[in-house]
């Protein structure tokens, strides 16, 4: 089984995920009624490891750049697929892989949990460097697409946020990171090899993720790298799920749009 531990992102979740721990009703309704095309497929990562991953495709010929969608701390959940099939819908490719794929004998993979709770339990013992392992396989299998045009962006959120800029520090061909509320490494020597640009989303709201914001900048702007953040007034912690959710807040939604305008701009302008 994998072991120790990861960044640790604290996370109050306003909605109630139901068993199975992937399961969001509201979500599953609108990935049934998308015209894109998604598939599952099964990402070798060495050593025996594979990674079950949900890909979504665009509607749209030729050859795009591809996200790698990075889960919450409570695994691939319905709504992160929901997310991966937005970003098709954008005219990207995506894929979100499962990182609690082959936890153990008993849970192949965040569906396979009993709740959400049990998801997140078991994300905090997952392996730093097996969770990056397992993402540069995803990212070397999504660029192999004949979908791919070769490009990759990574998203991640909370958890996954944190993923996403710890990616940053160990590809560096990635095109750019996108970091939903998630903390930075505090190592300078892993910010020094950072390549990409990373943009930060966060909510008002969110106290504990926000008070590592200065470092994180300082970090970044005396290694000379490109982090810009944009701060979503009225939101918190995880709005961009909860924007989702039907019953989700006013100011989720508000910066929910905000946010996907913003992706939208700085995909456009990769290519």
């Amino acid at each position: 089984m994998k072991s120790t531990n990861l960044f640790v992102c604290v996370v109050l979740w306003a909605t109630v995920i139901s068993t199975p721990a992937a399961a969001q009703e509201w979500a599953v309704q609108r990935l049934d009624a998308s015209p894109r095309h998604h598939e599952w497929v099964d990402v070798p990562a060495g050593e025996g490891q594979t990674v079950r991953s949900f890909v979504a495709y665009p509607e749209k010929s030729g050859k795009t750049l591809a996200v790698i969608v990075i889960h919450e701390n409570r695994g691939l959940t319905d709504w992160v697929r929901l997310f991966a099939d937005q970003v098709a819908a954008a005219g990207y490719l995506a894929i979100a892989p499962d990182l609690l794929s082959g936890f153990d004998a008993e849970h192949a993979h965040t569906g396979a949990f009993a709740s959400s709770d049990a998801a997140r339990e078991a994300i905090y013992k997952l392996d730093a460097d097996q969770v990056t392992r397992d993402l540069l396989a995803v990212r070397e299998h999504v660029g192999g697409l004949p979908a791919a045009s070769g490009v990759t962006v990574v998203a991640g959120f909370c958890w996954g946020g944190a993923q996403s800029f710890r990616l940053a520090t160990n590809s560096p061909d990635l095109a750019a990171a996108l970091v939903f509320y998630g903390t930075a490494p505090d190592d300078p020597e892993r910010i020094a090899a950072i390549s990409a640009p990373v943009h930060g989303f966060y909510g008002e709201t969110d106290e504990r993720v926000n008070a590592t914001l200065p470092e994180t900048r300082r970090l970044m702007e005396a290694a000379g790298k490109t982090y810009e953040v944009e701060i979503y007034a009225g939101a918190g912690h995880a709005f961009m799920r909860q924007a989702d959710d039907p019953e989700g807040s006013p100011e989720a939604k508000k910066a929910r749009d905000d946010a996907w305008a913003r992706i939208e701009r700085i995909l456009s302008s990769i290519g």
